[in-house]
C-alpha cells in the first residue's frame, strides 16, 4: 500500500482507473453507433450494416480502419494547428466528463461533491472544438455552422441548468453518487416521481416535463436530430465538419456520441435511479462487506446500463421519425417554451421543498 501513496503509484492508479473506463466505453460507443444505424434502418424499413461480421456488428471496427487509413488533407488557406487541435478539444472534453460518473457503487473516478456543476463545465466547454474547427476551417459554411452551435448551446444550457437544479434541491446535494443513493428502495424513490416516496408523488406533476425537457434538451446540447442545424446538409453542406476528413473527423465523430452516451447515462441518473434497480434491493445486503461485494456493484452497472441503453434507443428513434427544426423554431422552442417552464418548475420544487416537506 506504501507504494500506491507515492506519486508514481498514484499517477499508475489514475492512469488505469481512466484506461479501466475509457477501453471499454469505446467499445460500447462502436456497438452504440452500430445500433444507432440498424434502429434509423429498421424504421426506414431497411436493412442497415450487415456485411461486416455477424449481422454486421463489426460495421463500427471497419469504419475506424478506413478512417485512420485514409490520407489527411488540411484546406491550403486553413489555420493548420486551431484546425488540427479542434477535433482533440472536442474528444478530450467528452471523454473527460466521464471522470465524475457514477457507474456502480463504489464505481467512480473521481467522486467530487460538486460533480453536477464539473459535467456542466466541462460539457459547456466542448462547444469550443466545434468553434475552432468551424473558424479554422476558412470556409464561410464551416462558419455559420460553428455559429449555429454555439447559439444553440447557450439556448439550450440554461434550460437544462434549470432542470438540474430542481433535481439539486430533491436531492440536496451536487454529488452524483449521493443523488443515487438518496433514490434508492424502488422506483417510486425516483427523482422522476418527486424522489423520497410517495409523500412527494405530487411532485411527480412537476418532474416528468422536467425529464422530458432535460431529454429534449440532451438532443440540442448534443447536436441530434432533429437539432442537428450545425451540420444540416440542406442548408450548410455539413456544417462546421465541410472540411474535416480522416482522423480529424473520426474525433468529432467520437466526441459526438460520447457526449450522447453521456447525456443518456445523466438521465439515467438524475431522473431514473442511475444504478438502483427498479425495486427494493435487500437481496444485496449481505454482499456489501464480503468478498462478494464486486456482484453487488456488477449488479448496479448492470442495471445504470439498461437504462442508458433505454434512453439511447428512444434518442435513435427521435431522430429516425422526428424531421428537422427550422433554425427558428429551434431558438422558439428553447428561450420561449423551455426556459420559462423550467423557471416556473424551480419555483414550485423549491415551495415544495420547503412547505411540502421531502423525507
Amino acid at each position: 500500500m506504501d507504494f500506491w501513496t507515492t506519486p508514481i503509484g498514484w499517477l499508475l492508479w489514475t492512469v488505469g482507473q481512466i484506461l479501466l473506463v475509457t477501453v471499454p466505453l469505446l467499445l460500447i460507443i462502436a456497438f452504440l453507433i452500430y445500433g444507432d444505424r440498424k434502429i434509423f434502418a429498421g424504421v426506414q424499413m431497411r436493412k442497415g450494416p450487415n456485411v461486416v461480421g455477424p449481422f454486421g456488428v463489426l460495421q463500427s471496427f471497419a469504419d475506424l480502419g478506413k478512417f485512420l487509413i485514409k490520407e489527411l488533407i488540411v484546406p491550403a488557406g486553413a489555420d493548420k494547428f486551431v484546425f488540427l487541435l479542434a477535433p482533440l478539444i472536442s474528444v478530450t472534453l467528452a471523454l473527460g466528463s466521464w471522470a465524475a460518473m457514477p457507474l456502480a457503487p463504489g464505481w467512480v473516478i473521481s467522486n467530487i461533491n460538486v460533480g453536477i456543476l464539473y459535467l456542466f463545465a466541462v460539457s459547456s466547454l466542448g462547444v469550443y472544438g466545434i468553434i475552432m474547427g468551424g473558424w479554422a476551417s476558412n470556409s464561410k459554411y464551416p462558419f455559420l455552422g460553428a455559429l449555429r452551435s454555439a447559439a444553440q448551446m447557450v439556448s439550450y444550457e440554461v434550460s437544462i441548468g434549470f432542470v438540474i437544479i430542481t433535481v439539486i434541491l430533491l436531492a440536496g446535494t451536487m454529488n452524483l453518487t449521493s443523488i443515487v443513493e438518496k433514490q434508492a428502495g424502488g422506483f417510486w424513490n425516483w427523482n422522476i416521481l418527486g424522489g423520497a416516496g410517495l409523500h412527494n408523488l405530487p411532485l411527480a406533476i412537476v418532474m416528468i416535463p422536467m425529464g422530458v425537457i432535460f431529454f429534449i434538451s440532451g438532443l440540442a446540447e448534443t447536436n441530434r436530430p432533429p437539432f442537428d442545424l450545425p451540420e444540416a446538409e440542406s442548408e450548410l453542406v455539413a456544417g462546421y465538419a465541410i472540411e474535416y476528413g480522416s482522423t480529424p473527423y473520426l474525433l468529432f465523430y467520437l466526441a459526438e456520441f460520447s457526449n450522447i452516451t453521456l447525456m443518456s447515462g445523466l438521465m439515467a441518473v438524475l431522473f431514473l435511479g442511475g444504478w438502483q434497480a427498479p425495486w427494493p434491493t435487500h437481496y444485496l445486503d449481505g454482499l456489501w462487506g464480503t468478498g462478494w461485494s464486486w456482484l453487488a456493484s456488477l449488479h448496479g452497472f448492470i442495471m445504470l446500463a439498461i437504462k442508458t441503453f433505454f434512453v439511447f434507443f428512444m434518442n435513435a428513434m427521435v431522430r429516425s421519425v422526428v424531421p428537422r427544426y427550422r433554425y427558428d423554431q429551434l431558438m422558439r422552442l428553447g428561450w420561449k417554451v423551455f426556459l420559462p417552464t423550467s423557471l416556473v418548475a424551480v419555483v414550485l420544487v423549491a415551495g415544495w421543498r420547503v412547505y411540502g416537506g421531502i423525507g
